[in-house]
């Protein structure tokens, strides 16, 4: 499934030779902050040899957002450790929904729209995994398994291993029981240790993975493991992300911040990591990236000696960046980030960085280019022809980059690269035409 992504191609090196040391995984898990709880015999089982884990992935929506990629991350570290991660796209469970979480009822998709949404994440989880060589990753979508069952024999074969006093116990359907849970919700917990228990039977799989309100529907499934083979599983869950400043980490007045470009753009998804509070940066910069932990332990010092440099910030949004779109799309959003901030000279521009801009900013395309004063009323720099004569008069208007004046013309201008020309009043508003097309 393509090549290798850029977050093991820039780092390959596995954990047991890096600079500190032996470290197991738990190890580096630990210092990065990305353990919350796990099953005692872990670190021992982690050790022994290679260990098949895996995380879900609930296909709600054709997009994980980024407080998808603390799991998605935890199988980056557990393939590097010489481990093997299977991704589980959610199709079967996705018809149902996890209650964990949830204060109501989740909404139920029409089965099309869950395998679109499917397809759609495996494509993006892709980019974070190897899916060649020794610790091959694998992608797995539980509706293999799950859409054919019976259910006369699955309450016969899976539930009669848990009691009702078992999951009323779980924190998932606790924080339910007083608003009311449906059947359908509660009995989530079984389908889940169901694919547990598949997972060990057809990959091999003894740990799962997920965030830490995972806990009880992950021990359900060590549970359901032990009952039917005798055998012995692991888990281990991984933080929540919160921020310091209290704001719901992953979110803007825009709101989600989605992995998919359609949905996000990469300039927005750059800039939601270059403004990062300091208290924050270098918390994420451990979760999210694969720098060392002497590279990150350098740029906290820069935190607190330079804040207003903003250099771990810059770091954390190069790295997480290129790794979920690409390191060009990565340059391409610093370049447009260094546009809007007037820290590019217009005539270097290039034409990916023009296109991206033109995302990002009012922007018009036509056959012809029409005059400035009108450039600047259609590209909403100005509110009339009158504001904008007195805006260019009063030296506010630069056009490529250069002081316009009042007999600048967009016509008589040498283009920039792609026949765009960048129009900005005062400091940090920007518009964009191109013209000679239809």
């Amino acid at each position: 499934m393509g090549g290798r992504p850029y977050l093991l191609r820039m780092q390959a090196k596995k954990l047991h030779t890096t600079e500190e040391g032996t470290a197991s995984l738990l190890d580096e898990l630990s210092w990065r902050g990305m353990v919350y709880q796990h099953t005692d015999g872990l670190a021992d089982a982690l050790a022994t040899g290679e260990v098949s884990a895996y995380v879900g992935f609930d296909p709600t929506a054709p997009s994980l957002h980024i407080g998808s990629l603390v799991p998605v991350m935890g199988l980056v570290h557990l393939q590097r450790a010489g481990h093997r991660p299977i991704a589980l796209v959610g199709g079967g469970t996705g018809m149902i929904g996890d209650p964990s979480g949830k204060t109501s009822e989740r909404p139920l998709a029409s089965v099309e729209e869950i395998e679109a949404n499917a397809r759609a994440i495996g494509k993006q989880l892709e980019r974070f995994l190897d899916f060649t060589g020794p610790q091959a990753a694998r992608m797995r979508d539980n509706a293999a398994w799950l859409q054919p069952l019976k259910a006369v024999e699955f309450m016969r074969d899976i539930g009669k291993h848990f009691t009702v006093n078992y999951m009323l116990a779980k924190d998932s359907v606790q924080s339910r029981i007083e608003g009311g849970i449906s059947f359908t919700e509660f009995s989530y917990m079984l389908l889940q240790a169901y694919d547990f228990l598949e997972l060990h039977r057809r990959e091999g799989v003894t740990l799962q993975m997920g965030g830490s309100d995972q806990w009880g529907n992950i021990t359900a499934g060590l549970e359901l493991i032990r009952r039917v083979t005798g055998k012995t599983a692991h888990a281990l869950t991984l933080p929540l992300v919160a921020s310091a400043s209290g704001a719901k980490f992953g979110k803007t007045e825009e709101g989600a911040v989605w992995l998919d470009p359609a949905r996000t753009s990469p300039y927005k998804f750059y800039q939601y990591w270059i403004n990062v509070d300091d208290r924050d940066t270098g918390k994420y910069l451990r979760l999210f990236t694969l720098l060392s932990r002497k590279e990150i332990e350098s740029l906290d010092k820069l935190v607190e000696s330079a804040p207003e440099k903003r250099e771990a910030q810059q770091a954390l949004a190069r790295e997480v960046t290129a790794r979920v779109h690409g390191e060009e799309a990565a340059r391409v959003a610093e370049e447009v980030s260094r546009v809007l901030f007037g820290k590019a000279e217009p005539a270097t521009l290039s034409e990916p960085v023009l296109r991206a801009l033109s995302e990002e900013v009012p922007f018009v395309e036509s056959r012809e280019l029409p005059g400035l004063l009108d450039a600047l009323v259609t590209l909403k720099l100005a509110a009339s022809k009158g504001a904008a004569k007195r805006l260019i008069e009063q030296g506010g208007v630069y056009l490529n980059g250069q002081r316009a004046s009042a007999d600048t013309e967009l016509s008589s201008t040498k283009p920039l690269t792609g026949g765009y020309h960048l129009l900005r009043k005062g400091a940090r508003d920007y518009g964009l035409i191109r013209g000679g097309k239809k």
